[in-house]
């Protein structure tokens, strides 16, 4: 392929999460030296069927292995770290990350069997050097400890990449942004600012972890009965507010789902949850009266395996909830979930549960951890780049935080793709190239581009059904059997035998034609099968409307 990157140049190249929420993948080139920032899953919809998890593809880092100086992992979320574990063997390079995040990903990475990863651990402003690119991991608060966001320093300028972010100074875990640093920072020059367009369209402030402490004690003396509370399993702040706002009101807490346990785990481990109340365990809840229990619970996003939704469906084990109990969704809907949660909402409602989300009280139950327009005036006057290019999130939210900057300040605006070859120096950034990017499907034990052809047929079957028949003659086209047809998701007005019959009918009709015109003599099997084929699928079609996947498969037996 071409030459994309000229040496003596710095570029930015966003290969995901700059069309859509989550698989973000960046990447710098400076003097033909790489440098990766993120590499994150998102989550399948149902244009996917069978498909959980989606993934940045990594080919350009693949193919430029040899000039990749490191990964950097900005923090512990899915839609950054989550891929690592399914792709690090195809680039295999160092990574660099906080002691939580790298916590975290060391149980990913043995999970999925993935060995002698280098994983190094870095400190908040601690400055470290990849090739050309000098590097200072800089705190900020988020919905995970130890998030970052990374000042590159290169010999043509200095980027600032903002990774998840806001501008919260009271998290219980003690990660917050320090004004003083941005502005040293600002002082320094920079010549790009990546930012986080998540919350672009939102006026104000994101809010403050302590307010949703307040708001926590204040929902919790409105309860009666058990309190099932939901969470992103990341959230240690809101583990903490939880916990110490339960203690408030004289409940007990435990955890509920696997995920959970893991992120608590290793907040213990990392030392974030001194002072905390313990928690019980599973097999004491049972001995708790309900008016003294909080459960925190895995499924905020309704998903169907998390525990809330198996506690609202009746199967997890030593724990319900009925008449009298509320549960809390203490966090924000995904866009393409609300499906999924109002499932959920539906069973616990029908099971007489109340149901608390935060636009339902005027208790303060949750906050974002991404920067609302104030917060991101307030970063830009800080650091005051030359040049603001909006990443994470769909067009939408990308064009919001390029209209901001565009308004406030007058520094270079750029919007862009994922694949946009952004040229930062020398001269003014613009956008020079385009690269190939794409997403791959997990599917199960493999992984497969999420346009594999075995997607788009599953796709089809969704909507459309299936035929198969077989069918066993002899060279002269006499049937040496009955034909033999199955349907699937196939059905007509008198049953689905009636829509079978008319099926074997046609294809009997059909092999007739054949056998009363010698010339059909020379056909092959393919040839017959795929005449039975068109067949049958225009029969279904003008009985149904419908244009099924139809299989045929005919054996000629020579007698």
């Amino acid at each position: 392929m071409p030459e994309i990157f000229d040496p003596d140049k710095l570029y930015f190249v966003p290969l995901g999460g700059s069309e859509e929420f989550g698989a973000n993948l960046n990447l710098y080139v400076c003097n033909g030296e790489f440098l990766a920032v993120d590499c994150g899953i998102c989550f399948a919809n149902e244009h996917y069927p069978g498909i959980d998890l989606l993934l940045p593809d990594p080919w350009l880092l693949e193919e430029n292995k040899d000039k990749l100086k490191g990964l950097v992992i900005t923090h512990a979320h899915e839609d950054h770290m989550g891929a690592v574990a399914y792709l690090w063997d195809r680039f295999k390079c160092p990574i660099y990350t906080t002691r939580f995040t790298a916590t975290i990903l060391k149980g990913k990475l043995e999970q999925q069997g993935v060995e002698d990863v280098p994983i190094h651990i870095i400190e908040p402003n601690e400055e470290f050097d990849l090739g050309c690119f000098s590097l200072n991991f800089v705190s900020v608060a988020h919905s995970v400890p130890e998030s970052f966001s990374v000042f590159i320093k290169t010999p043509h300028g200095n980027i600032f990449h903002s990774g998840d972010w806001n501008l919260d100074q009271h998290s219980p875990t003690g990660h917050k942004a320090e004004e003083n640093i941005f502005r040293t920072i600002g002082e320094k020059g920079i010549l790009a600012y990546i930012g986080d367009s998540t919350n672009a369209e939102c006026d104000g402030y994101a809010g403050s972890e302590a307010d949703v402490a307040k708001g926590l004690i204040e929902e919790f003396k409105n309860c009666n009965g058990k309190i099932a509370i939901t969470i992103f399993s990341s959230n240690i702040s809101r583990v903490i507010s939880i916990a110490r706002a339960a203690q408030d009101v004289g409940r007990s807490v435990a955890l509920i789902g696997r995920s959970l346990h893991k992120m608590v785990g290793c907040a213990y481990e990392c030392g974030m949850m001194d002072n905390v109340p313990d928690f019980l365990d599973e097999d004491e809840i049972v001995h708790v009266p309900d008016e003294n229990l909080v459960l925190i619970v895995t499924g905020s996003q309704g998903e169907h395996r998390a525990a809330l939704a198996k506690i609202s469906r009746g199967e997890f084990r030593n724990v319900s909830l009925g008449k009298g109990d509320t549960a809390i969704f203490s966090a924000r809907a995904i866009p393409g979930n609300e499906c999924t949660i109002n499932a959920v909402k539906n069973n616990l409602s029908a099971a007489g549960v109340r149901i608390v989300t935060p636009k339902d009280t005027h208790n303060i139950i949750h906050v974002s951890g991404h920067p609302y327009r104030e917060e991101i005036k307030q970063m830009l006057q800080w650091l005051k780049p030359s040049c603001i290019i909006p990443v994470h999130g769909e067009h939408v939210q990308l064009n919001a935080q390029a209209e901001l900057a565009r308004s406030y300040q007058s520094g270079h605006v750029l919007v862009p793709n994922n694949g946009s070859v952004i040229r930062l120096a020398p001269d003014k950034p613009e956008i020079v190239n385009h690269v190939e990017t794409a997403l791959l499907a997990v599917d199960k034990a493999r992984i497969i581009p999420a346009t594999d052809q075995s997607i788009t047929a599953r796709r089809k079957l969704q909507y459309s059904g299936t035929v198969h028949a077989s069918v066993v003659m002899d060279q002269d086209f006499n049937l040496l059997g009955p034909i033999k047809i199955t349907t699937v998701g196939l059905n007509c007005t008198l049953g689905k035998e009636c829509l079978v019959e008319k099926l074997r009918e046609t294809a009997q009709e059909i092999i007739a034609l054949l056998k009363s015109d010698i010339d059909n003599l020379d056909q092959d099997e393919e040839q017959i099968a795929e005449t039975l084929r068109i067949a049958l699928r225009r029969r279904v079609s003008q009985i149904l409307g419908l244009h099924p996947k139809t299989t045929v498969h005919v054996t000629c037996i020579d007698l």
